[in-house]
């Protein structure tokens, strides 16, 4: 059974074609009583991520929200938990929603050092 307040990101990928709809989607996220942060819109590359994208962070509980306004949005974004282990969090613990980004796993904290649990809920890359 899922632990309802075991921490989750998502990462929400935009283009200069999609950005208006990325916007838009982050104030909806921040409309949300159940999202914990929204992050701040990179201009590009940000951690293992290759284009912009923003971070939203919230609890299992909202899991099933934060999927569907993504999906409903068009956008494409991975959805992981926060775990000791922030490769297999990016990897196979991770959910695509859309069209999956190649990331730069080498700048990944190696298992066990997930620098992303002491972020979470503070700020973005």
């Amino acid at each position: 059974m899922a632990d309802p307040a075991a921490p989750w990101h998502a990462h929400i990928y935009f283009t200069d074609r999609d950005r208006a709809a990325a916007e838009v989607l982050r104030s909806a996220f921040a409309a949300q009583p159940a999202i914990l942060f929204v992050g701040s819109m990179t201009k590009g590359p940000a951690g293992p991520h290759p284009i912009p994208q923003y971070e939203v962070h919230f609890l299992d509980g909202a899991l099933d929200l934060v999927r569907a306004m993504i999906a409903a949005s068009g956008l494409t974004a991975l959805v992981h938990p926060l775990t000791p282990d922030d490769l297999a969090d990016h990897t196979s613990l991770g959910q695509w929603i859309g069209a999956p980004v190649t990331l730069d796993l080498t700048v990944l904290d190696p298992p066990g050092v997930n620098q992303g649990i002491a972020r979470f809920g503070l700020s973005d890359f």
